[in-house]
């Protein structure tokens, strides 16, 4: 078993508070914390009543063993405690994920880009294929994906997209996703047939909500332009200025949307992930503080390579951080990348495998 901290007497007063919180007269008077603190019910509910189950399943399991202990056959109570310890320990491994989803913002949705790296087509065409991997990740999950903005590649793939994910707990399943991905194959676009290794960015964000962000927008720090979008969404979107590119004066940030045929729904979008982004940068510059103050070197950018996609001379998987790894590299590519969430996220918790009793 993983020896996770979870005081259950503890959760079960906080728990009690919430609720007495929900209850105040005065709750809905500001709506993001009303939200906010109906919302830790909802997950501490889940949470507490999940470990009562658990705690009451390791007493069933105890009572079986000290009856099969005084019993002379005792094949079918051995049986019963086979079945109830599988029950049990799948309700473990679930309590456990979600154990890890415990952040201020992994509840959230998910936004997040995809950026080729260097080396023109066969980057563009390695990051089309990560697009294609998380969008067949969400639709497995029963999440919902929409693309706000994308450029196309001059000759294949893409050059970069802009993804919205949202459904439950995306963002805390995702954020495992960034950084630098890496693919070895040989190149469908070479006539040479020699090997190629290709890169991409991907950068996972929490979609921003209003009143959590401490970077004030104000009208004055955006440039706001309009031209006529060259992707999909039909005639109206080509024959019109309905693609919003936004920048943000004081950061740099510059985001654009051109998928609605609509131009005030590109703004909308455009403004949806520049919210998001200076929420992700605020959030790194407070990791940044901490990991200071830890003596922790935080080592960002291209650099960060977190996986590697061999399909030639061998097929294999490989997460760098976990070394998790599969040669189901078929699998990986059309979504199933589950065990490489999971792991991550236990790494970061401390339930690997060194956090699990003999």
């Amino acid at each position: 078993m993983c020896r996770c901290d979870f005081d259950l007497p503890a959760q079960e007063r906080r728990l009690a508070e919430l609720r007495e919180a929900a209850q105040a007269p005065d709750l809905w008077d500001d709506q993001n914390r009303a939200q906010r603190v109906m919302k830790d019910v909802s997950r501490l509910e889940q949470l507490v009543s999940t470990w009562q189950v658990l705690e009451t399943g390791t007493s069933d399991i105890q009572e079986f063993v000290a009856l099969a202990e005084g019993e002379e056959d005792s094949s079918e109570l051995a049986g019963d405690l086979e079945a109830e310890l599988a029950t049990l320990e799948e309700q473990f491994a679930a309590l456990e994920l979600q154990l890890t989803l415990g952040g201020e913002y992994d509840d959230r949705n998910a936004m997040v880009s995809i950026h080729a790296g260097a080396g023109g087509t066969e980057a563009q065409d390695w990051a089309e294929m990560l697009l294609r991997m998380y969008l067949r990740w969400s639709d497995s999950h029963g999440f919902k994906s929409e693309i706000l903005a994308i450029s196309n590649g001059e000759e294949a793939g893409i050059k970069s997209v802009e993804i919205r994910i949202t459904g439950e707990n995306t963002y805390g399943l995702l954020r495992s996703e960034r950084g630098v991905h890496r693919l070895v194959r040989i190149s469908p676009f070479d006539s040479s047939h020699s090997r190629h290794t290709s890169f991409a960015l991907v950068e996972v964000m929490p979609e921003a909500s209003e009143g959590d962000i401490n970077v004030e927008i104000n009208a004055e720090d955006l440039r706001i332009d309009t031209y006529r979008a060259s992707g999909n969404g039909g005639q109206n979107v080509q024959k019109n200025d309905t693609a919003v590119r936004i920048t943000h004066l004081p950061t740099g940030i510059v985001v654009t949307c051109q998928n609605e045929r609509s131009q005030n729904r590109n703004r909308e979008s455009a403004m949806l992930v520049l919210e998001s982004r200076l929420l992700e940068r605020e959030i790194e510059r407070v990791e940044a503080e901490r990991a200071e103050l830890k003596g922790v070197h935080v080592d960002a950018g291209w650099g960060n390579q977190i996986r590697s996609y061999v399909l030639q001379p061998y097929r294999m998987v490989k997460d760098l951080r976990t070394n998790s790894e599969t040669s189901d590299t078929g699998a990986v590519l059309d979504g199933a990348i589950d065990d490489f969430i999971t792991a991550y996220l236990r790494s970061q918790v401390g339930v690997g495998d060194e956090a699990v009793a003999s």
